[in-house]
């Protein structure tokens, strides 16, 4: 290894610990370590570009953070979204929001309109939890999984991308 340098950005962003090696050529690799975001970076690469990188590589970590924080409000505003954007804004529902769910990733109270979506989920990319929010939002209208559901659900363009997703984390646990 080469040399070291720690760089902090800002109070909720964990500090930069730079590390050079005459190994690496090309490639930069980051790592969170003991709430430290490590950035491996070629000793040959100048000063202001490792700087590029840690803003880079911090900003990344803190939208990865922010999506993995379980945020109703967050949830309320992608429903709101898809609602508008797939549904005409027609739907409404009375609550929405994460809850704890070990076997479901969602559920919708079709009498109530209450809508739920799995805390595990919340770090899943966005597309997927709009997929989520999309099948949740379809049962308002339908509350079985027949074929007007299912035309519903397959307004959102990536219902089976998301889908298979699922599907293999469903298998991996």
């Amino acid at each position: 290894m080469g040399g070291a340098a720690i760089l902090q950005f800002g109070p909720h962003v964990p500090p930069v610990h730079i590390i050079t090696s005459r190994r690496r050529r090309r490639t930069v690799a980051a790592r969170l370590r003991f709430g430290v975001l490590e950035l491996l970076v070629p000793a040959t690469m100048p000063q202001s570009e490792r700087q590029h990188w840690a803003e880079v590589m911090s900003r990344r970590l803190a939208r990865r953070a922010e999506r993995a924080r379980p945020s109703d409000e967050r949830l309320q505003e992608r429903a709101s979204k898809l609602n508008a954007r797939l549904f005409s804004g027609r739907l409404s529902w009375t609550s929405i929001g994460f809850a704890d769910m070990e076997r479901l990733w969602g559920s919708c109270t079709f009498t109530d309109g209450a809508i739920r979506i799995a805390r595990r989920a919340a770090s899943l990319p966005d597309w997927v939890v709009d997929y989520l929010l999309v099948h949740e939002l379809a049962h308002l209208v339908h509350s079985d999984h027949g074929r007007e559901f299912h035309e519903l659900e397959n307004r959102y363009p990536l219902t089976e991308r998301a889908k298979g997703y699922l599907l293999a984390l469903d298998s991996m646990g």
